[in-house]
């Protein structure tokens, strides 16, 4: 498992994405967990779950379909 706490901040969005990709390739390829905290929207769409928070508890965990289409 892999705890990363804003790994993208502060970087230029072409950096963001480099480090992003690194990470979905661990996930991918090694099978690593990875948590993910951030704050950028952006960085969410292709997780494969969202657990937001607000003010200490969960206001919405949602599971996106796996990469190719069908959950």
């Amino acid at each position: 498992m892999l705890l990363a706490d804003e790994p993208t901040g502060n970087l230029d969005s072409k950096t963001s994405e480099e480090i992003m990709g690194i990470l979905t390739r661990l996930n991918e390829e090694r099978g690593i967990t990875i948590v993910l905290v951030t704050h950028e929207p952006t960085s969410r769409p292709s997780r494969k779950r969202v657990i937001v928070f607000r003010d200490g508890h969960v206001e919405s965990d949602k599971r996106n379909a796996p990469r190719g289409g069908s959950p």
